[in-house]
């Protein structure tokens, strides 16, 4: 049996492996989509850190299968047909995907095999209920979550209950070619690590890979849930998952993480009101793959068509400078530059940087989507595309775009002491707290004394606040109507 793996790195929980491995011998393969010549990914969303996060993971998931996993470059739609005779395979084993390119990818594949009279095994693997279960009365989709989860819990079947790693694993030894021994189809082959250096800097904070995956669910479990609904929201402290990653490329499945935080251990007060938060938050990414399967164009199109019209800036200027941190904004200058030393930004500072981009700056959010696609290691389709159309106010259930943040008062909430701000902008450590966050604000004197000259190490304000968001409203008001 030819076992396809996709974002679902992993042994564990895996239907289409388990099933593979109870038919006989199996052939491990991975296809990255690529074009021809130029290397880069034709289908794939990933972005250049997923790439890097993608490289690791096939490292691991190959040395996990004992070193058989064949990784390939190209169309998916010729190499799994070719594989199957060239091994005698009569079966391809494989979990869906909902996105428009994983959905274009599956339809190219079952046509070549049916051709060849190979049979197609499909699978669900990586999400909770796929998008057509979870639907109106109508059959239409919800565009407001709190109706589309309840639906989900009450009327869907229950998640299914994860599947161990297959008992007895026989696999389909690798051939080097004869010539020089060399093995063709490792990761490495894909060249994913075209930027070494900022690759191995943001690789460096991470384990990648399924048992890293578990080990930091086992660390989330015993040490950040008791406390997640009121926790999550601070950056400075580790208070969430950081499993985003790992479901991205599948090296731990969300049926995985519905079931593990129900089985916490008695000692920990309030563990099942907990797990309740957290499996909303796993509701979300359902709710994100449901827009994506029903809106394939919504990366580019706006959901809500009013936004069309919206009169968004062009300042290369701006959008560089929030690039790279330096908006003179401190709690949106640490976010942005939290992404790019670590490949990785905590979710209540992903919603300031964003509500900062589209409205103090009034710059699209396609440049944000583009970004985070770019630096963030989860960047995955429907989180990425759903998220910005939900700052940006375009999307379903989005919130409203006259809901301005305040990068101000919310690092005054969300980080009461400055620890975030101070582990990502070091030239600020010594300031005061009751500057650290306007530091124009800061007498000459405070300045002096913490080593902080305005505009040489660490810039004035991009913009004015009370008039970005005037601006934004005002813009707003041109389309509500």
């Amino acid at each position: 049996m030819l076992m396809w793996f996709r974002a679902d790195l992993r042994l564990q929980d895996n239907p289409a492996l388990y099933a593979a491995a109870q038919q006989g011998r199996v052939l491990p393969v991975f296809v990255y989509p690529q074009a021809s010549n130029t290397g880069a990914s034709a289908l794939s969303y990933a972005g250049a850190a997923g790439q890097v996060w993608l490289h690791h993971s096939l490292g691991a998931l190959r040395q996990d299968l004992q070193g058989t996993l064949q990784v390939y470059g190209g169309d998916a739609a010729e190499i799994l047909p070719a594989l199957c005779r060239k091994y005698a395979l009569a079966a391809v084993y494989y979990n869906r995907s909902f996105t428009p390119t994983g959905l274009e990818e599956e339809r190219g594949v079952q046509q070549a095999l049916l051709h060849l009279r190979i049979s197609p095994h499909p699978y669900n693997a990586n999400y909770l209920w796929e998008p057509e279960q979870v639907t109106k009365k109508d059959g239409s989709a919800y565009r407001v979550f709190t109706p589309f989860y309840r639906n989900a819990l009450e009327h869907a079947e229950l998640p299914r209950h994860p599947l161990p790693a297959p008992d007895y694993l026989e696999l389909q030894q690798l051939e080097k070619t004869p010539a020089t021994g060399e093995d063709i189809t490792a990761p490495a082959q894909l060249n994913l690590l075209p930027h070494l250096s900022w690759g191995d800097k943001i690789a460096q904070h991470w384990e990648m890979g399924e048992d890293a995956a578990h080990a930091r669910l086992q660390e989330f479990i015993h040490s950040a849930l008791p406390d997640y609904s009121f926790a999550r929201d601070y950056p400075a402290r580790a208070g969430v998952s950081r499993l985003s990653m790992a479901l991205v490329w599948g090296e731990v499945s969300p049926h995985q993480l519905w079931y593990a935080v129900a089985r916490t251990p008695h000692t920990q007060p309030g563990a099942n009101a907990q797990g309740f938060q957290f499996r909303r938050q796993l509701g979300w990414r359902e709710f994100s793959c449901t827009q994506l399967y029903n809106n394939p164009d919504m990366r580019w199109r706006n959901l809500q068509p009013k936004f069309d019209k919206f009169p968004w800036r062009d300042d290369p200027v701006a959008l560089q400078r929030w690039q790279r941190g330096e908006t003179g904004y401190p709690i949106v200058d640490a976010g942005m530059r939290e992404l790019w030393e670590t490949g990785y930004m905590h979710n209540r500072v992903r919603m300031l940087v964003g509500s900062f981009l589209v409205k103090n700056l009034l710059l699209h959010w396609h440049h944000g989507e583009a970004w985070f696609r770019a630096c963030l290691f989860d960047a995955d389709y429907a989180n990425n595309c759903a998220g910005w159309q939900w700052v940006g106010g375009c999307g379903a259930d989005a919130a409203p775009y006259f809901r301005i943040f305040n990068p101000i008062t919310q690092a005054q909430k969300f980080d009461p002491h400055a620890e975030y701000v101070r582990r990502f902008i070091p030239s600020l450590r010594r300031l005061p707290d009751m500057y650290i966050f306007e530091p124009w604000k800061a007498p000459p004197k405070v300045l002096r004394q913490a080593g902080v000259a305005l505009g040489r190490d660490y810039p004035r304000p991009i913009v004015d606040l009370k008039a970005t968001r005037q601006r934004a409203l005002e813009a707003y008001a041109q389309i509500k109507g």
